[in-house]
């Protein structure tokens, strides 16, 4: 049994290029960009979690253009891929609406923890029961309390760049990751 796999887009608690615990602002790249792939890779549902009323109502009426209004009558494939999108007010509303039990797996590029292998986490998710929550850290990345709650953190994205430079969107990266996860093996 495959097991279901969403993403949560995280916007607080992130950390600021300072290492703060932040609240960041809603993009809108990413919630096409997110959504788009999400769609394409088949996941179960993408969450945008913010906790401000009106950062939630902006993502709101980006999706209901694009699911309800004159984008989804213009560009009937984005309807498609908005209509996986939800917005919640934390990570943990998101978790709420999963299916139990529900694992987090957090992303992050910092150095850290031991790491869960792409390979082998390909592999859990066609075991197992319930749901995989992959969580996605805007700013400078997952607060530390999510990394702590978390079952699993990623091993990160990796630049082949000898000097050092390291610093995906978080569109990009979770294109990526989904593609190591979830894409058909030939």
């Amino acid at each position: 049994m495959t097991r279901k796999v969403a993403l949560v887009l995280v916007h607080h608690p992130v950390l600021s290029r300072e290492g703060e615990v932040v609240t960041s602002a809603i993009t809108n790249l990413d919630l096409h960009d997110i959504a788009r792939s999400a769609f394409t890779y088949d996941v179960a549902r993408f969450y945008v979690a913010h906790p401000v009323e009106a950062q939630r109502a902006l993502a709101l009426r980006i999706r209901s253009h694009w699911v309800e209004g004159n984008g989804a009558r213009r560009i009937p494939d984005r309807k498609l891929a908005m209509s996986r999108l939800a917005v919640v007010e934390s990570l943990d509303r998101a978790v709420e609406e999963l299916e139990p039990p529900v694992e987090l797996w957090a992303t992050s590029a910092a150095a850290g923890a031991p790491r869960l292998g792409h390979g082998e986490a390909r592999a859990r998710l066609r075991s197992g029961h319930g749901s995989v929550a992959l969580v996605f850290g805007t700013g400078w990345g997952l607060a530390p309390s999510i990394i702590e709650r978390s079952a699993h953190v990623l091993e990160p994205i990796r630049s082949p760049r000898s000097d050092g430079y390291n610093h995906l969107s978080v569109r990009a990266a979770a294109a990526i990751i989904l593609d190591r996860l979830l894409a058909n093996e030939s």
